[in-house]
């Protein structure tokens, strides 16, 4: 992972909204047929808000301009000049942008079309990656939201859904001029972004590992009865991790073969450590969802076990009742005794009721005895706690 520690937090200029983890529909809102490069905005998309960091070796302006007019101003007194965007809900803004910035058409497109998978796309003077970021901690569900990410020279864009981020601890670096970021190009700058974007995932990964330890423990001493939603929960938060991730792989692989001169030798080399941390989230990912994927089988396996269990205990209460059934039955028939000698003889005998009832008890004892003996009654029976409790004082 890179120096710095991955933060969640926004911008230092104001508080930032929680983020937003509804469900939301991701159909395209082009209609079929329509001009390509057309940008047709989100009605409940935030108003684009914009940040420049603009820095080189000698120093930093930042400013929170409110006009695309009041951003040229700034644009070209330092090497390089990083705009952030939080939000896509003016299409007149972003084309003003990509008027400024000659970003194409296309690719603004695919910033306001927030359903992209992540993939890299080369322009006359530009470079545009498409990523998601992560959204969420992993303790209490997970989302993602794209961000669209320019780069050409001297100048880094960056398009978010919202406010809220991962770049924080870059801002710091390049306010402090902690490292080499402000003697490096937009390309490096770039990097930085991107490694901050995965690193952000690291913790949530981990948080997602912890919470199927703590599920492996409930669902082997069967202390919860809403297991599997919480099981899903977490195979769901894996999935849009993964579908996240994979196609990035394949982007930072692109983007490190890059021969061109946007992309220098040593940006390059950081770069395949990206791409290692990207290897590295998909196999933990991976590993996760078969521990998942097993722990949702032990809990069905335990679901049934528990109910063969009870089961079991009925199957011998039944099969216990039946000869005391039939012997009751034998004595409710309607013999008379007085008809033949032969006919039930000991209900006239002066201990007849208490040799039934002793014979009723003295099979009841029999029969708990025999099954005891081939194990179907007792601590032969086991349970998953007790297994669990052996294997761990056997060291298995």
């Amino acid at each position: 992972m890179g120096s710095d520690a991955p933060g969640t937090s926004g911008h230092s200029a104001g508080p930032q909204p929680a983020p937003q983890r509804s469900r939301r529909s991701r159909k395209r809102r082009n209609l079929p047929g329509t001009s390509p490069g057309t940008l047709v905005v989100d009605p409940e998309a935030p108003r684009p808000v914009l940040h420049v960091l603009a820095f080189g070796p000698d120093g930093v302006d930042e400013a929170a301009p409110r006009t695309v007019a009041e951003l040229a101003a700034l644009r070209g007194r330092r090497p390089v000049t990083w705009v952030n965007v939080d939000g896509l809900g003016d299409a007149a803004v972003l084309e003003q942008l990509g008027a400024e910035f000659g970003l194409h058409r296309l690719a603004l497109e695919d910033v306001v079309n927030t359903h992209q998978r992540a993939k890299l796309e080369r322009y006359e003077g530009h470079h545009f990656l498409v990523l998601r970021m992560a959204d969420g901690d992993g303790a209490s569900g997970l989302g993602t939201e794209q961000l669209g990410l320019f780069f050409g020279p001297g100048f880094v864009l960056t398009f978010q859904e919202r406010a809220g981020d991962c770049f924080d601890p870059v801002r710091q670096r390049v306010r402090g001029g902690q490292g080499r970021i402000r003697a490096s190009g937009a390309d490096y700058l770039a990097y930085a972004l991107l490694d901050s974007v995965i690193d952000a995932y690291f913790p949530v990964v981990e948080a997602a590992g912890e919470r199927l330890e703590l599920l492996e423990d409930d669902v082997l001493a069967g202390r919860a009865r809403d297991l599997l939603p919480r099981i899903h929960g977490i195979r769901r938060d894996l999935l849009v991790m993964r579908r996240a991730l994979w196609p990035l792989r394949e982007a930072v692989s692109l983007l490190q073969r890059e021969e061109e001169a946007a992309v220098t030798p040593e940006t390059r080399v950081h770069l395949r450590d990206v791409y290692d941390h990207v290897i590295n989230l998909l196999d933990m990912l991976e590993n996760l969802r078969e521990i998942a994927a097993g722990l949702m089988e032990l809990h069905l396996t335990a679901v049934s076990k528990r109910m063969n269990e009870v089961m079991q205990v009925l199957t011998v209460i039944s099969t216990i009742f039946m000869p005391l059934t039939f012997i009751v039955g034998v004595y409710g028939m309607n013999f008379d005794p007085d008809s033949s000698p032969w006919n039930m003889p000991e209900l006239r005998w002066r201990w007849g009721y208490p040799f039934a009832i002793a014979v009723m008890v003295g099979t009841v004892v029999a029969m708990l005895l025999f099954f005891r003996r081939r194990g179907w009654l007792g601590s032969g029976s086991g349970t998953f706690g007790a297994r669990r409790e052996g294997d761990r004082r056997h060291g298995a």
